[in-house]
C-alpha cells in the first residue's frame, strides 16, 4: 500500500486546519471507491484531531482549553530539556490523537458538514511536521 508524507509548516502553538491539504494529497493515494484513509503524525509534541472548522472562535476555544489543561508553570514539571514548552507539549499530545482514520466512499473522504482535520501544534517556534497518509482499500 503506497503512502504519502505531507509536511505541515507550523509557526508556533495552535490548531492548524489541514483538511484541504489532506484531501488534495489523499487523491494521489485513493485508488478504490471504498476504504479508509489513515493519517498519522510522526511526532510526540503535536497531535491530530477532528473538530469544528466553520467558526474561527471554536479553534480559539480549543487552543485556550489545551493551554488551560497543561500550563507551563506546573510545579511537578521536570522535562524541560528543550524549553518550558517541552513537557506541556507532550502532556497535551496524549489528550488528543497521534492518528486518525477516515472513511472513503465513492473515492471521497466522508466528513461531517462542519468538521475539519487539525494538526494541533504544542511547541513554540517554526516546525516542519511530517504527516503520513495511507489509503486502505475496503
Amino acid at each position: 500500500m503506497p503512502t504519502k508524507t505531507v509536511i505541515v509548516n507550523t509557526s508556533g502553538e495552535g490548531f492548524y486546519d489541514i483538511t484541504e491539504s489532506v484531501k488534495t494529497h489523499s487523491k494521489q493515494l485513493i485508488d478504490s471507491d471504498e476504504g479508509l484513509l489513515y493519517i498519522f503524525t510522526m511526532h510526540t509534541s503535536c497531535a491530530l484531531t477532528i473538530n469544528e472548522a466553520f467558526d474561527p472562535s471554536a479553534k480559539t476555544d480549543m487552543e485556550n482549553f489545551m493551554k488551560h489543561l497543561a500550563p507551563r508553570n506546573l510545579s511537578f514539571i521536570t522535562h524541560t530539556a528543550e524549553g518550558a514548552d517541552d513537557s506541556p507539549s507532550h502532556m497535551k499530545s496524549i489528550l488528543l490523537n497521534q492518528n486518525l482514520c477516515l472513511p472513503v466512499e465513492n473515492g471521497d473522504l466522508i466528513m461531517g458538514t462542519w468538521q475539519g482535520i487539525y494538526l494541533s501544534e504544542f511547541r513554540d517556534g517554526q516546525k516542519d511536521r511530517k504527516i503520513l497518509l495511507k489509503f486502505i482499500r475496503g
